[in-house]
């Protein structure tokens, strides 16, 4: 493998930092640069830039809107939006239902879904995790029961979904559900999407320990949903699950926020701490930069080697549990390092700090103000998407053997 920029590529680079440089907004760049709180409008305007621009779903097909490029192009387009401070590009709807939508959706799915999804109008959540029923996912509970009546055929839910990341501002969400008690588990599931708006569903915040509402609970009694809705096959959800999960494993790895998360952590390094000495000094954390640093290329050129695979119209196998592992590892690692290099700035934990509008007496330094929390919130990468336990196992079952 040539490790090495073609001119092409290179060309392409520039043709992307220009274009993000000029058209992110400056609000919306100060915010994520700040570590600032960004809202359901920070995300939406800068789809809707990047749709424009015909770059809304870079990972897409071309026949649904996508853009074409190979692996290397998209991993330089999101190198170069979290270099210039962009926010990511949400991947309920675009990294993970609009793959399963493309693949076992129906025509009517296809023109009606895509369109919203690519271009912001719908805002996308994920119903899968259950009380009792995370990462062991083919136990879960919620029922939908399917009524065959005059006004057309529908199922009726009932049950709880949790650790649902911002439903509070979706307007669908995809569900695993319960159409069959026969047989094993797996083979009892199916997949249906759901409009928010229905009556019956309720959505609870779960405060996170950095005092953010980003996850919630989901409650469904009696939501009625039109069986046109169900995607594929009956009772066959389990396997577009999994195919959906190792398009998330994929994302996860975050290859391009992780550099960008280096690169801070060495300007962090930098500075004098409160005994005059910056920590980039210390042999010992020096080379734990250094060391994560070898990581993080290391994932950069697994991550690229799985799209390649993608663009071959090969499923995320195995591998992608490698990408969920190590890149997980690895924001934990940096956001670690990043705290270890505040001293004791690391201490004072201000929410209110994290809002645009926030005037207050910062505590320590400005720059330090956002990382504890981010601390706080990179505690559970290693959990969600299926646990690094749950991953090893893949790993040993598919690629060992064992």
């Amino acid at each position: 493998m040539d490790l090495n920029y073609t001119p092409e590529e290179q060309a392409f680079r520039a043709e992307v930092r220009a274009f993000v440089t000029s058209h992110l907004p400056a609000d919306i760049g100060a915010k994520v640069k700040a570590g600032k709180r960004l809202h359901k409008d920070d995300f939406v305007r800068w789809q809707k830039v990047l749709h424009q621009k015909g770059w809304g779903a870079t990972m897409w097909p071309v026949k649904f809107g996508g853009t074409g490029w190979s692996a290397v192009q998209q991993h330089i387009f999101e190198e170069e939006c979290a270099e210039a401070g962009a926010p990511m590009q949400l991947p309920f709807g675009l990294r993970m239902v609009a793959p399963v939508i493309q693949a076992f959706g129906s025509k009517g799915q296809q023109e009606h879904f895509l369109p919203r999804i690519v271009d912001g109008s719908d805002w996308w959540c994920q119903g899968y995790s259950e009380p009792g029923s995370g990462s062991d996912l083919a136990s879960l509970k919620t029922k939908a029961e399917r009524v065959h009546a005059n006004a057309g055929d529908h199922y009726v839910v009932n049950g709880q979904k949790t650790w649902n990341t911002l439903g509070q501002y979706a307007d669908w969400i995809f569900c695993l559900v319960r159409t069959s008690s026969e047989g094993r588990q797996q083979e009892g599931i199916s997949f249906l999407l759901i409009d928010m708006k229905t009556p019956g569903i309720t959505v609870r915040p779960i405060i996170m320990n950095d005092g953010e509402h980003e996850i919630n609970e989901v409650w469904f009694e009696d939501v009625k949903v039109p069986a046109q809705n169900l995607v594929g096959e009956e009772n066959k959800g389990w396997t577009y699950a999994k195919f959906l999960l190792g398009h998330e494993r994929t994302g996860i790895a975050g290859v391009g926020r992780s550099k960008s998360a280096l690169k801070h952590l060495k300007e962090i390094a930098r500075k004098e701490t409160s005994a005059g000495r910056p920590m980039i000094e210390d042999t010992r954390f020096r080379d734990r930069i250094a060391q994560v640093e070898l990581e993080l290329m290391a994932l950069e050129i697994t991550n690229m080697r799985v799209l390649s695979a993608e663009k071959e119209k090969k499923a995320p196998g195995p591998e992608a549990s490698i990408l969920k592992i190590k890149g997980s590892e690895i924001q934990q690692t940096l956001a670690e390092l990043q705290m270890q290099a505040l001293g004791h700035y690391a201490l004072p934990w201000l929410p209110e700090a994290l809002d645009a509008a926030w005037t207050g007496e910062p505590v320590g330094a400005d720059y330090a103000a956002p990382l504890s929390g981010h601390y706080f919130n990179y505690r559970k990468t290693t959990i969600y998407g299926g646990s690094n336990e749950i991953q090893k196992n893949i790993i040993a079952q598919m690629i060992l053997g064992l």
